[in-house]
């Protein structure tokens, strides 16, 4: 489990590919710190387990689906990643509650320079925009960020925008991210059960009277 604070910009140092997998070897002295053979580290959004480490860096595996799901399906070495450790119990939340089991990618379509803050609008796809709400939590590349706007449901190319802070520019990758760029999404955890919970209840409702299914 994550916050979606990033604690530290690392590097990937190497990609050692196989038919269907990935190794790969993150730069991130901070990440890890008291790291353990099997510990979980976000990198840009993704929950990856340590499977070898030094004071500078560590390895993950990563398997076909993963590589499939995000944006590590073309990751190369030199590529910078936000770095956050798993939350130690008792922590401050200081985002809002991050798994690390993204949805999927979306395509950063504008950028808009305020005084003293960005604007970032984001592709969304279809299936993910009845998860996106405005005021709402999402996590971008593992970063937790507030959804300041979202496209109107009407709308054939759906979109949700969030603002960022010079902080955050500064502290993660997001302030190199460029048009036309890809990053990792996960929706809310809340609003994924409640879909599910819609959803299953919708079709509960549809099904005709005595025929449920029995094990009998």
């Amino acid at each position: 489990m994550f916050t979606g604070i990033i604690e530290e910009i690392g590097e990937v140092t190497a990609v050692d590919r196989t038919a269907d997998a990935a190794r790969i070897t993150v730069r991130g002295p901070l990440a890890v710190t008291g790291a353990r053979h099997g510990d979980s580290i976000s990198v840009s959004g993704v929950c990856l387990t340590v499977v070898d480490w030094t004071t500078e860096s560590f390895t993950v595996d990563v398997m076909a689906e993963t590589l499939r799901m995000s944006t590590l399906g073309d990751v190369v070495p030199g590529r910078t990643v936000n770095l956050e450790r798993a939350a130690e119990v008792g922590d401050r939340l200081g985002g809002h509650i991050v798994q690390g089991h993204i949805d999927g990618t979306a395509t950063l379509l504008s950028i808009t320079e305020g005084s003293a803050w960005r604007v970032l609008r984001f592709s969304l796809a279809p299936e993910l925009a009845p998860l996106v709400a405005r005021k709402g939590s999402i996590a971008v590349d593992g970063i937790s960020l507030t959804v300041s706007a979202v496209s109107d449901p009407a709308e054939a190319e759906q979109w949700f925008e969030v603002s960022l802070i010079p902080e955050t520019l500064t502290a993660t990758t997001l302030g190199a991210r460029g048009e036309g760029d890809t990053v990792n999404i996960e929706t809310d955890i809340v609003a994924r059960h409640v879909e599910r919970m819609l959803a299953l209840t919708s079709l509960n409702e549809r099904m005709p009277v005595g025929s449920e299914r029995s094990d009998a």
